[in-house]
């Protein structure tokens, strides 16, 4: 079923999937698909069920993916930098019948985590340990009995059932209150899908034929969106196990990359090669590129339209609300900062705190929805769901405003998120577990400028009197509780810190002054 471990240049593949030094035909991977949803359907995957896929960039990611959607139930990824009690915490929420995941990722779980789910184990490919260097399979992974999954698909036979309504992957995003919530969509009807498919094609370059990058994790829901619908319609989508700026360059130039996914610290990485690495790739095969996930720094977007070209196009979306806006490289140019006007169906409104819209140039709450798209709940938290609406839009806690002609400018953030390197962090999570540490008063996280990852976190930590503490204890004590991205880089250690009457810190104050150096908000 997998392609042989050779190295395989751009024509050895005429349609498939590459990664490393591994191909994966078009009628392997179909094969696949249908062979992991016989499997899927016989450990009980029903329609409305989760398939959790703890895994990085690799091909069976995708194949489980697809497999569900097939089934009618939801693909869950999970984000393998979390923790183990986080990654305990979703699969305890969402229940899936079964988890797919590299075997290495397995080990740090408790053997009670994976009770009740069939749990099919992925050799970790050579190019994803070479990017990670992951450890072997620990000896907790012998205490619940996982299957291999390339022994597991051979023995399945090709599903032959119905093809239920489509999914959209069971995304897990993070909230204010610091749990993560699964955005759970209702199956679209067949006009809204063949909606979703155009607007996903019209955003994301994806057209038949193309032949695709992608550098992101799978676990993230825009680059999740963008592979799901690669697969189907390119020629050659090439997964990067890690994002490395000239390994990028090369996979472009060496296999001939028409389309690709960024976020802004991408460019950023990019921009930092030394000239004469970057003359040294042909890129001139690029046709469009994509980027999202956070505010790009404009001399690093109007450095790359420079090098790449005038393709580079830019969304602003969430999981919640798909993308709702887009601008080209053209348009960007006479609008800098803009994230662009609203895509075919998305309707964009900036209401004031009363619901009342405001008019043109006036920065209020970013409120929206795409026509094609049916709705949404948290999973097991529909009250949170209820927090985020305003008749049938939505929002995502951004503020911001519409021009004259349409174009949308985002100035700040309502809600209490760092988006550092395409990731969203809620410093509330941070926090209810720092103060837990014995010896803290109080701690306020927050976002602050950093030129290659957008923005970094920032805790301020306030003692309790007479305690002794250290940024090297904090940070410590973070790390054995939370995933190592949402460790703050820097800390201080401060007492008298500003409050409001209520007694709470009042944080605006405490970040206000490393933005004014900035000259931006977020």
């Amino acid at each position: 079923m997998w392609s042989k471990g050779i190295d395989m240049a751009a024509d050895d593949l005429a349609r498939g999937l590459l990664s490393g030094s591994r191909g994966m035909s078009a009628a392997e991977f179909d094969d696949a698909v249908l062979r992991a949803a016989s499997g899927f359907a016989a450990a009980g995957v029903g329609q409305g069920d989760c398939v959790a896929i703890l895994m990085r960039n690799d091909f069976p990611f995708l194949v489980a993916s697809l497999a569900a959607v097939r089934l009618g139930a939801y693909a869950v990824p999970l984000n393998w930098h979390f923790a183990p009690d986080e990654i305990a915490y979703v699969l305890a929420d969402c229940r899936p019948k079964v988890l797919v995941a590299h075997t290495d990722l397995l080990g740090p779980l408790d053997r009670a985590v994976l009770a009740g789910m069939t749990v099919l184990g992925v050799a970790v490919p050579a190019e994803v340990r070479a990017a990670y260097a992951p450890a072997a399979s620990q000896a907790a992974t012998a205490s619940h009995q996982v299957a291999d999954w390339q022994d597991w698909l051979r023995r399945q036979l090709p599903y032959s059932g119905p093809a239920m309504p489509p999914t959209q992957s069971m995304i897990y995003t993070s909230g204010t209150t610091g749990r993560p919530k699964g955005v759970r969509r209702l199956p679209p009807t067949p006009e809204q899908q063949k909606g979703i498919d155009e607007a996903r094609r019209m955003v994301n370059g994806l057209d038949p034929g193309v032949r695709a990058l992608m550098p992101g994790p799978l676990y993230h829901s825009a680059p999740n969106s963008f592979a799901l619908r690669a697969v189907r319609v390119a020629d050659c989508l090439v997964l990067m196990p890690r994002f490395d700026a000239e390994q990028c360059l090369a996979l472009i130039e060496r296999h001939r990359i028409t389309t690709t996914f960024m976020v802004p610290t991408m460019f950023v990485r990019l921009m930092k090669l030394p000239e004469a690495t970057r003359r040294r790739y042909d890129v001139s095969s690029l046709r469009y590129v994509i980027h999202a996930g956070a505010p790009c720094p404009p001399d690093i977007k109007r450095a790359m339209i420079a090098w790449w070209g005038p393709i580079i196009s830019e969304y602003y979306g969430a999981t919640e609300i798909g993308a709702v806006t887009i601008i080209s490289s053209p348009e960007w140019l006479q609008k800098p900062g803009s994230v662009g006007r609203a895509t075919p169906g998305a309707t964009l409104s900036i209401q004031d705190e009363a619901g009342r819209e405001l008019p043109p140039n006036t920065v209020g709450e970013v409120f929206a929805r795409l026509s094609c798209y049916p709705d949404f709940t948290y999973h097991n938290q529909p009250e949170k769901r209820a927090e985020v609406g305003r008749g049938d839009l939505v929002t995502c806690g951004d503020m911001g405003y519409l021009d004259t002609d349409g174009y949308l400018f985002l100035c700040d953030r309502k809600r209490d998120m760092v988006i550092s390197g395409g990731v969203n962090i809620y410093p509330a999570e941070i926090e209810s577990v720092a103060v837990t540490m014995p010896g803290v008063k109080d701690c306020a996280v927050f976002g602050v400028p950093d030129a290659e990852m957008g923005e970094a976190l920032l805790a301020v930590v306030e003692p309790v009197p007479g305690a002794a503490l250290t940024p090297e204890a904090i940070r410590a004590f973070l790390r054995e509780r939370l995933a190592g991205y949402k460790v703050p880089r820097e800390i201080e250690i401060r007492t008298g810190l500003p409050r409001e009457d209520s007694g709470k810190i009042f944080k605006r104050r405490l970040r206000d002054p490393y933005w004014a150096k900035a000259g931006r908000r977020i």
